[in-house]
């Protein structure tokens, strides 16, 4: 599939309660932890129909360890000379300003720059994002799942540099251009979820993490967290029931391909109060998997116990607002 040619663009008619514009953005982070830092950052803002209007690209001096440098390529040494987040906050903040943020797994991006405002002791001025793989799904694309690349390749946009804030935003924004016609086209409603800037940090030192490695730069596998997680303190409340909440002590499996690392994804589950399984079985509250129809033992043993079942996109929105413990 191509990119909207004129005639589409002259035959929509424009909803006039979507947005006025639009700040498509990646960052590249040291991890995916909540101490974790920028160590670049890109913007791309779009006017109403999702045009072009300008971008911007910064690195970030994260003051620590950059991380996974395989993954975005950025040692200590090219960040040593880099600002520091307080010095570029304004100018990010500019370019974010009265704009809806649109990002690829939305939530992750929203939160490590909420948390890096914080630091900076003031606030992200944006108070609306939104999911490009929410749209995707609202859109029913046809895609193998639900990565980057995959949304691109569908579009017929080339990546250049994967993993690099600038060319990963430039991607998105030239996808998200013809997804949003396309949804003004077929009268779907954008899905835009509220953002709440933090408004309060207490910045500790970065105490050693349980299953890493000293380093980072000694290689893929010295990134890697340990499984082994302390049992959930609350008891399971039973099955997810499909309109309603997530709560606290439910148990919560994962399989499958999924958009960001399967870590991060369970170890907001656990912050938020969800035992994460290993396994499916009469007990399982949900299974969250991008392909309800594949062949995995997990997929088979929920729908032989009928399990509910929801994708990555759903879960990490449901994550927003999970229910106590019943008392």
């Amino acid at each position: 599939m191509t990119m909207l040619d004129d005639r589409t663009t002259a035959e929509t008619t424009w909803p006039t309660a979507y947005p006025q514009g639009y700040a498509v953005v990646d960052v590249e982070t040291t991890g995916l932890a909540r101490d974790d830092r920028i160590v670049s950052a890109a913007v791309y803002r779009l006017d109403a129909q999702g045009n072009v209007e300008d971008h911007w690209y910064t690195l970030v001096n994260p003051q620590r360890d950059p991380g996974p440098v395989w993954i975005h390529g950025l040692t200590s040494e090219v960040l040593d000379g880099a600002p520091l987040f307080r010095e570029i906050a304004d100018e990010f903040a500019g370019r974010l300003a009265d704009r809806v943020l649109v990002a690829h797994n939305a939530i992750f991006d929203w939160q490590m720059i909420a948390r890096e405002y914080a630091r900076a002791e003031s606030a992200a001025p944006v108070r609306q994002r939104l999911c490009t793989i929410a749209l995707s799904k609202e859109l029913n694309l046809p895609l193998p799942n639900h990565k980057l690349e995959s949304l691109a390749a569908h579009y017929g946009v080339v990546q250049q540099r994967a993993h690099h804030a600038l060319d990963d935003a430039r991607v998105l924004a030239e996808a998200f251009r013809p997804s949003l016609h396309a949804a003004a086209r077929d009268g779907v409603r954008l899905p835009l979820l509220e953002c709440r800037p933090l408004t309060e940090w207490t910045d500790s030192p970065a105490a050693p993490r349980i299953g890493y490695q000293a380093g980072y730069a000694a290689g893929r596998n010295s990134w890697r967290p340990s499984r082994k997680r302390p049992p959930c303190p609350y008891p399971n409340p039973g099955r997810f029931t499909d309109g309603g909440p997530l709560k606290q002590g439910m148990r919560i499996a994962f399989s499958g391909d999924t958009s960001v690392e399967r870590e991060l994804l369970e170890d907001r589950a656990v912050e938020a109060g969800l035992h994460v399984a290993s396994s499916v079985s009469r007990l399982t509250s949900l299974l969250v998997t991008n392909d309800p129809d594949s062949a995995t033992s997990k997929v088979a043993r929920a729908q032989s116990y009928g399990t509910p079942v929801v994708d990555e996109a759903a879960f990490t929105q449901l994550l927003r607002d999970v229910a106590p413990a019943d008392g």
